[in-house]
């Protein structure tokens, strides 16, 4: 008997309960407190489980989702974790910080009437379930290669692939320039959007499947490429991300408070500048603090900044809110935390005090022109309209470039103009023999199922290469990655 199609749902989409704003505002614990079991039920219940799965294609991961809904609607909620992470190692992390709503969520059948099923909040439910609970279990291991590989960088990417080449047998080290794996996750995501035990403990499943990390090896100065391969090392991944912070160069950046946001949230996030004075790793007292940039590290930036102590904290952007990048649970997390939102503004200049301590930015305003090549319309300033804003401490957010160590020190190694490195498409294979990059440091500063979706398919090439020593094929349309940023 064919089974009967299921109609639209009754019941709404289910919201999170979080930490009140005037509250969290003061404090780095997580903001949005998650699903209970009932309304998990109720959520996955809204499911229409439609045959052709339109959600699956908005996935870089191919996680089979109506198949981990199902199971949650039937209150199987640790044979949905296990469905999950067939394909995901990092569920607990992709769905805090995931933008789904622009992957996933987009493609559901519920999307455009009746707001798409939490996909991503259903992730996060049924991860923190089995890890609470204590039944997180490591994946099955083939019997061992006799394979080495090297992945150096332990971000997204990096973890991905490291799990995967593990479960085939192969012997990996994850290679760790600071002295925390997990990269972007633990250094960049601040501790109210991403609890770094919840990164913890999903790295520790690695370390059960029997994966090596090595932290503060900072390849490309402790080792090279060809290093790696002479310790006796088959393959070599790299996924070193987009870590150098691009500036404004305008007048006066050299002054003392301002910061890269990759300094700033480096020095919050990982060295817990915010539990001064137990970690002795402060950033500059202040008070007003600006911030420069649209997207969701700056989103991040000016929350942490608010939390610092700061009387005000502003973020300043040059079109409007329509076109920031940011995910907009993120804008709106702000907005109700009482950060201020200055928009169609641009820095010109940045003005000192007689220390050579910054005391105020000065600003034009803008106008919307005609659409840029990413489709936005250009900001064109507006003849005239300069103004100061005091402040205490500045971040620049405005995105970041390829990290640049192994490059400087492997010159044979094919790189683009912005020094991204250069493949030959998915696979992630580099013109040099046995090095596979993937991630930021190939596409640009990215998300983080992104950089997990290109570490899945390097391991697949990394397998196929590590049993075909022969395999001398130069990639095919290299150039092509010229366009990938």
């Amino acid at each position: 008997m064919a089974e009967k199609k299921k109609k639209a749902p009754k019941v709404p989409r289910q919201k999170m309960s979080e930490q009140d704003p005037l509250i969290r505002a003061n404090n780095f614990d997580e903001v949005p407190l998650g699903y209970t079991p009932d309304q998990a039920m109720l959520e996955a219940n809204r499911c229409l489980f439609c045959k052709k799965q339109p959600c699956v294609k908005g996935c870089p991961v191919d996680i089979d989702i109506p198949g981990f809904v199902k199971l949650i609607a039937q209150g199987q909620f640790l044979g949905a974790a296990q469905k999950v992470k067939e394909k995901n190692i990092l569920p607990a992390i992709c769905g805090r910080v995931c933008p789904q709503e622009e992957q996933c969520e987009k493609y559901c059948s519920l999307s455009k009437k009746f707001g798409s099923v939490a996909i991503g909040r259903l992730e996060r439910f049924v991860a923190d379930y089995e890890r609470e609970l204590g039944e997180v279990q490591v994946p099955e291991i083939a019997p061992p290669t006799g394979k080495k590989v090297a992945i150096i960088g332990s971000g997204p990417t990096g973890l991905t692939t490291a799990f995967d080449l593990a479960k085939l047998g192969h012997k990996v080290t994850v290679y760790e320039a600071l002295h925390e794996p997990g990269g972007v996750l633990i250094y960049g995501i601040p501790e109210f959007r991403l609890p770094k035990d919840i990164v913890r403990a999903e790295v520790d499943i690695l370390k059960k499947m029997g994966v090596e990390i090595k932290v503060n090896y900072v390849i490309g100065k402790i080792f090279t490429i060809d290093d790696l391969f002479n310790k006796g090392y088959d393959a070599v991944y790299i996924g070193t991300g987009a870590g150098l912070p691009y500036f404004m160069n305008i007048p006066g950046e050299n002054l003392i408070g301002i910061y890269s946001a990759n300094e700033f949230l480096t020095r919050v996030n990982l060295m817990r500048a915010f539990d001064f004075p137990a970690f002795d790793t402060p950033v500059l007292d202040f008070r007003k603090a600006v911030v420069f940039g649209g997207g969701n590290v700056a989103m991040d930036s000016v929350r942490t900044a608010l939390r610092l102590g700061a009387d005000t904290a502003t973020n300043m952007y040059r079109r409007t809110r329509k076109e920031m990048p940011a995910r907009i649970e993120e804008i709106e997390h702000a907005e109700e935390e009482g950060v201020l939102f200055e928009y169609l503004v641009a820095p010109t200049r940045f003005i000192g005090d007689d220390k050579g301590k910054l005391k105020a930015v000065e600003c034009l305003r803008m106008e919307l022109g005609e659409p840029d090549s990413s489709g936005r319309r250009r900001p064109v300033p507006v003849k005239g309209s300069e103004f100061e804003t005091e402040c205490d401490i500045a971040i620049v957010a405005i995105g970041n470039g390829a990290n640049p160590l192994i490059q400087a020190e492997t010159p044979q190694l094919a790189t683009n103009k912005w020094g991204n490195i250069l493949t030959g498409g998915p696979d992630g294979r580099t013109n040099m023999k046995g090095v596979f990059a993937g991630g930021d440091i190939v596409i640009g500063a990215a998300t983080v199922i992104l950089a997990m979706g290109a570490g899945r398919e390097a391991a697949k090439s990394i397998h196929e290469y590590l049993f075909d020593v022969t395999w001398e094929k130069e990639p095919e349309n290299l150039d092509l990655a010229e366009d990938t940023v």
